[in-house]
């Protein structure tokens, strides 16, 4: 009997501690996971600052080159939510396509502006709503005897010879890397020395977003002509990037001012103002 009673009190130790051990791991991934997120919006506010991470996409984010101000729809959307809800001051950063993930990632900065919503890019940051939509549009020199008149789509214009132009780093860099086999992609380190590329006739064709194409065309409407590719290039919504750490439901509070930004008409308003602001010559 008092051997029986021993082996009952030794398997209930062994279960007691297999329990412990179960235990102790599901507490180490309770603590694992809450250290993985962060209170952004409460950070922020003891901070007094919503730190932005700004790479230049006219009329979405644009910089002065004389004051280094930014302006533009996202710059300006952001700057209301910072200091109309958070009630904080917005400051910018700035930085290029390339590390504008890489930056947001180590902590440099809380919010990145103007990020085209892919489904490859959601696997390592989490997005806003997209308060305004995206596509890629073709500009070249109509006067350019390499091109067709009658080419609409990437595949017409993916021929040996032709050389595209496009700011490195960027989602439309991104997209024709991707699609393009034959031509030759120039690689540039910004929006102006990609379009320069062009007007100066190193390159062939201006590859970029077409709101910021539409302005490069209609400050050289003598010479330009513009395709939107058809099937089209990445139709994909613009929105604000977070950190994966940033709860979807704290982004949830980011996204309401949005919509009814987007609902007001104020957003379309924005974008409006800054693309007549270019073409008129305000910067």
């Amino acid at each position: 009997m008092a051997v029986a009673i021993r082996s009952i009190l030794a398997r209930c130790c062994v279960l007691l501690g297999a329990i412990g051990i179960v235990l102790t791991l599901l507490a180490v991934g309770q603590v694992a996971a809450a250290q993985q997120t962060e209170d952004l919006w409460k950070t922020v506010q003891d901070r007094g600052v919503l730190r932005a991470g700004a790479a230049l996409a006219p009329p979405h984010v644009m910089r002065d080159p004389k004051t280094g101000e930014y302006s533009g729809a996202y710059v300006d959307l952001v700057k209301e939510f910072g200091q109309q809800v958070l009630g904080v001051k917005v400051e910018f950063v700035d930085t290029t396509w390339d590390n504008i993930i890489a930056g947001m990632q180590a902590g440099k900065w809380d919010v990145a502006l103007a990020l085209n919503r892919t489904a490859k890019r959601a696997l390592s940051i989490n997005y806003s709503v997209a308060p305004w939509q995206y596509e890629i549009s073709f500009v070249f020199n109509k006067s350019n005897p390499k091109i067709k008149p009658d080419w609409k789509s990437a595949t017409d214009f993916d021929k040996d010879g032709i050389v595209l132009s496009v700011m490195s780093g960027t989602a439309q860099d991104h997209t024709i890397t991707d699609q393009i086999k034959h031509a030759t992609i120039m690689r540039l380190p910004d929006v102006d020395a990609a379009r320069l590329a062009v007007s100066a006739k190193r390159a062939d064709v201006s590859v970029d977003d077409a709101d910021t194409n539409m302005l490069f065309a209609a400050v050289n409407k003598d010479w330009s002509a513009t395709v939107k590719p058809s099937p089209s290039l990445a139709k994909q919504g613009v929105a604000y990037g977070f950190r994966k750490s940033v709860p979807l439901e704290q982004i949830e509070a980011f996204n309401i001012f949005l919509e009814e930004a987007v609902a007001e008409g104020h957003v379309a308003n924005l974008v409006q103002f800054y693309v007549n602001k270019v073409i008129s010559g305000g910067q």
